[in-house]
């Protein structure tokens, strides 16, 4: 299966990969669980290594089946999930807009995009947790400033509330068909994982 071709037989027009990267605890299980399956739970347990969720939407008329892996944060696994970047078609990197240092991170997490992924891979930033207000230390100016600074689009979502998640992988999603189905030729990648295959190992992050 090409991880940007079509298939006539497995009901949809176009397989698009998508990666999550960002600090542990900055709600990345959470804003998958959200677009994947509409919901939400308070309770955090790690992410060990890699894990993954399917939606197939309807896109302009093409049925794209989404493949969205969700990486885990912390150090110690970096390496597991490096891997990942190769085959991603689309990236969110996801910060906490509670946590200073998540944000101040972003350009570690920046940097080993440019390091492992490929070179026109469609990217977009998250400021996740907005429905904090009280709590909120990066502003929105700081996060578009950031965004506009790597030349990407830039959202404050909620998986919490529902804010803004469905535009940020759709958004995405959308751009990556724009680049890849609708300019050019779907080219087979030996990097595709089987979205049957299960991750290396299991559990989810979830957070606001």
């Amino acid at each position: 299966m090409s991880s940007s071709g079509t298939s006539r037989n497995a009901g949809y027009d176009f397989l698009i990969k998508l990666l999550l990267i960002g600090d542990s605890g900055v709600g990345k299980s959470c804003l998958l669980l959200r677009f994947s399956d509409d919901s939400f739970t308070p309770s955090f347990i790690t992410t060990i290594g890699i894990d993954f969720k399917i939606r197939t939407i309807d896109l302009e008329g093409k049925k794209i089946k989404l493949q969205i892996w969700d990486t885990a944060g912390q150090e110690r696994f970096r390496t597991i999930t490096t891997a990942y970047y190769r085959g991603a078609m689309g990236i969110l990197l996801v910060y906490d807009v509670t946590d200073d240092k998540s944000f101040a991170n972003m350009g570690n997490w920046i940097r080993n995009i440019e390091q492992h992924a490929s070179e026109n891979v469609n990217k977009i930033l998250i400021g996740n947790k907005c429905d904090l207000v009280d709590k909120k230390v990066i502003d929105t100016a700081r996060g578009k400033a950031m965004a506009d600074e790597y030349k990407i689009r830039f959202l404050e979502t909620s998986a919490k509330n529902s804010i803004n998640v469905e535009e940020a992988f759709i958004s995405l999603a959308r751009e990556i068909k724009h680049r890849v189905m609708d300019t050019e030729k779907p080219q087979p990648s030996n990097n595709t994982v089987n979205p049957d295959d299960k991750p290396a190992a299991g559990g989810k992050a979830c957070c606001q």
